[in-house]
């Protein structure tokens, strides 16, 4: 009964997997555009009747595993860039790390033979010799909170014949390191020669416990002195000894923590705004500025300090939300009493009460009770939403009124909420294109400001006849401002802020590149059933055809439908079980392949199908045949309950439309985005549902292959495609697409991995929310920019001209860091 031309019964959709019965699937995981993704694509046929085919029960996605191999003929970036494209392509790729410096790659595949990756590289002219497999490991380094240490640490490492791969997290202050077994003791101690110190992260350490604040009084002390070289050089009081002896308790009182990591740093060749710093008081103090070596060190501390605790806003977005589970739960014990339990020592199928007014502490099943739930931590929904026996429950949301018991579904650490946090974290280290611009000129600038500040200490003086003392002092200005912290941390930042308001929001995004490019999407295009539509079919219309009573024909209909588990049938049998109608015995119960159902009621034979039934019965006629386009033209499903003199009703069913989708399509239009509709649905319901929400492209009776060649075309016209489905059934075209978003994340175990941004309602005015949140991302990023390089090229020009000072330098430098990152932390109030 899924359409007039359906030849098939209900019972025949339930056992060949269409329509009402879950699509056999088979798992496969593959990566794309650098993001591991796991999708489950359909073994066999469209679904009969044209059916968008719902989701199964979520299937877990391979973690992979790790391969490592040598390729003598990879040192430079050409070869990895070559590998690099090469190997992605490959399904069941996951994610690849390179080692110039080893000549090693490291794959992680859910591949069966590894030999196929050595014949990928094979086919590059390259030789790949496989190595042992690599132990991946998580070091919190509290130190480590700016781009100065993480290029003294990838140095230093990097030196390592064991460590072939580091990822870096500077917001959470988090190393990831690729190295060998029984290697972690030598990478701690190599760490702990640059003055930081590194801690294994387990899955109970995964958020460290917050740092010690430094104490201020040594700052205290240190302004003081300053301000009083200061005066004591303008007032001429002490001659040249007082003076001084402020300044040395001044660059003592806030310098020496500069001091010592600029010595680590040059001594592991490396000039960092430590170094420079070292050197530009030192330089200072050596040629007589006092007052000025003074102050420059004080100003830098207390910059640096502010800046910490400006980072420290940004590391918060992320960490709060671990705050949001409380560390107990009333658990059931087995002899039936209830204990408070650690929540990270319940495990799943444990029973956990809830109260009115508490947080939920993990994932699970609603058993018994009902409440109104506040979902917004997880899903952003504005509106308490209703549970009762069957419903998911997620942690770190909060009841309301009622109480309920839960049986619990994942252990704390891999909740909804984990997995959140988690995948926000890891979208910090995808490098944006804007970061990886500025990562990349950050290399070139810090060297050719040092030249320039050594050509204009040395070559005036020489060739031009200036003095010494006033070239040198302007080359020690140019130091101060040669570091680009100010520019390298304002990417970072701003990502991170975008990510954890999009969070906040209910949109995981799966990375700082999908947030910075969503703002280009030209295109998206939508799946029907469950993203444009409830998914859901409803009965819209009852006629009553024959004269008699309606009430005893919805009766009649009712019996024969709750009998089958066809979803037309049950949405009558729904509507009927909302209005009260009590279904009645029913005997001789009996399928009719391809129209419907028949069954004898007090005696009473009636049918109950499709229009082929009808004109297989002989009892169809113009009139009806009317009424039945009438119906199918405004996309709707038909049925009809015949008696042994002819038609007695008609029922109609549709899958509704829902209220935000209306609005988001309208939304995204004045974005300047327009929309298509891919379906399996027949075109005469996805042209009806297009026109009700303003869909600018309607593609009806189309095959996940023919949704992926859809996407495929726009592609070849170089437009920017966005795909919105359920992120299991659309994979592969969620895969092609250059965004790939997953509705109602939070119901399914797998589509976080699935897709690059993961919506976790069922809202679609998420994503016009997402495009303008990447608007905003790209504007305050461009801001950042222009204030960095702005500032310092301003301070640059003043310096060579004679105008700029050590202490306008400072200001210049760090100033530009806290203005760029109290930018990017405005995204966090979006």
């Amino acid at each position: 009964m899924a359409d007039r031309h359906d030849h098939s019964t209900p019972h025949q959709h339930a056992h060949e997997g269409c329509a009402t019965d879950q699509p056999r699937k088979v798992a496969t995981t593959r990566h794309y555009r650098g993001v591991t993704s796991s999708h489950v694509h359909h073994d066999g046929a469209h679904c009969c009747g044209g059916h968008d085919a719902a989701p199964a029960a979520a299937v877990s996605a391979p973690e992979g595993q790790w391969v490592r191999f040598r390729i003598a003929a990879m040192d430079c970036p050409t070869e990895e860039a070559l590998i690099r494209q090469h190997l992605s392509a490959m399904a069941g790729v996951l994610q690849l790390e390179f080692n110039l410096i080893q000549r090693v790659l490291s794959v992680r595949h859910s591949l069966r033979d590894v030999a196929q990756l050595q014949l990928a590289v094979a086919e590059l002219g390259m030789q790949a010799e496989p190595l042992n497999d690599l132990i991946h490991t998580r070091f919190h380094i509290a130190q480590m909170d700016c781009p100065t240490e993480e290029t003294l640490i990838r140095q230093r490492l990097g030196r390592l014949a064991s460590v072939q791969g580091m990822h870096f997290n500077l917001v959470q202050r988090v190393l990831t390191v690729a190295h060998q077994d029984d290697q972690q003791a030598h990478i701690i101690s190599a760490i702990a020669e640059l003055g930081f110190t590194a801690i294994v992260q387990t899955e109970q350490s995964a958020v460290p416990a917050a740092e010690q604040p430094k104490p201020w009084w040594p700052l205290a002390v240190s302004g003081v002195a300053a301000l009083s070289a200061e005066l004591a050089h303008w007032f001429a009081i002490g001659g040249e000894w007082l003076p001084a002896m402020f300044a040395v308790v001044a660059v003592v009182g806030a310098g020496l923590d500069t001091y010592r990591k600029g010595w680590i740093a040059i001594k592991h060749r490396n000039l960092n705004i430590n170094a420079l710093m070292s050197i530009a008081v030192t330089g200072a103090l050596l040629i007589g500025q006092w007052p000025e070596a003074a102050m420059v060190m004080f100003l830098f501390a207390v910059a640096e300090r502010i800046e910490a605790k400006s980072l420290d806003r940004a590391r918060q977005a992320i960490r709060g939300l671990l705050a949001l589970t409380p560390t107990q739960a009333l658990v059931q014990r087995p002899d039936g009493e209830w204990h408070r339990q650690p929540a990270e020592q319940i495990q799943a199928g444990q029973i956990v009460r809830v109260a009115p007014g508490e947080r939920i502490a993990l994932d699970g099943i609603v058993t018994s009770g009902q409440s109104t739930v506040d979902q917004a931590p997880i899903t952003g929904e504005s509106l308490p939403v209703e549970k009762q026996a069957g419903d998911m429950v997620f942690g770190g949301t909060i009841n309301q009124a009622g109480s309920f018991d839960f049986r619990v579904t994942a252990a704390a650490s891999n909740s909804m909420l984990a997995r959140i946090i988690e995948a926000v974290e890891a979208a910090q280290g995808a490098r944006a294109p804007t970061q990886r611009f500025v990562d990349q000129f950050a290399r070139v600038y810090t060297p050719v400001v040092f030249a320039i500040a050594l050509l204009v200490a040395v070559l005036p003086p020489l060739w031009l006849g200036g003095g010494w003392f006033d070239w040198v002092y302007r080359a020690l200005v140019l130091l101060v401002i040669a570091c680009p912290c100010a520019l390298v941390i304002s990417t970072p930042v701003t990502i991170v802020s975008g990510l954890a308001a999009a969070a906040r929001h209910g949109i995981l995004i799966k990375g700082g590149q999908h947030l910075e490019t969503g703002r280009h999407l030209s295109w998206l295009a939508l799946d029907k059933t469950g993203t444009l539509t409830r998914g859901r079919p409803a009965q819209t219309d009852v006629v009553a055809w024959a004269k008699g009573d309606l009430a005893a024909y919805r009766q009649i209909a009712a019996s024969l439908a709750s009998r089958s588990d066809h979803p037309v049938s049950q949405a009558i049998a729904r509507q009927a079980q909302a209005d009260r109608i009590t279904p009645l015995p029913v005997e001789s119960f009996e399928a009719l392949p391809g129209r419907g159902v028949k069954a004898s009621l007090d005696g009473q034979r009636y049918h109950l199908g499709n229009h082929h039934l009808v004109e297989t019965l002989g009892i169809c006629s113009a009139a009806l045949e009317a009424k039945l386009d009438e119906l199918e033209q405004q996309g709707k499903t038909v049925v009809l309950l015949c008696g042994t003199t002819g038609v007695l009703a008609l029922f109609a069913v549709a899958d509704t439309v829902k209220e935000t989708s209306r609005e988001a399509i309208a939304q995204l239009h004045a974005l300047g985005v327009k929309t298509m509709m891919l379906t399996g649905d027949n075109p005469h319901t996805a042209a009806v549902i297009g026109r009700q929400v303003g869909i600018d492209d309607v593609r009806g009776n189309q095959l996940p292959i023919d949704k992926q060649q859809a996407i495929q075309a726009l592609r070849a016209q170089g437009q920017q495609v966005g795909m919105v489905g359920d992120g299991i059934n659309d994979a592969p075209a969620l895969a092609e697409a250059q965004i790939g978003f997953a509705m109602g994340a939070a119901g399914t175990d797998t589509a976080i991995e699935t897709a690059d941004v993961a919506l976790m309602d069922d809202d679609l005015r998420k994503i016009p929310r997402f495009i303008r949140l990447s608007q905003q991302t790209a504007v305050v990023l461009k801001q950042n920019i222009a204030l960095a390089l702005g500032i310092k090229t301003v301070f640059l020009a003043l310096t060579l001209l004679g105008q700029g000072s050590m202490w306008m330098a400072v200001f210049a430098d760090m100033g530009a860091s806290l203005l760029v990152v109290f930018n990017g932390l405005r995204l966090l109030r979006q």
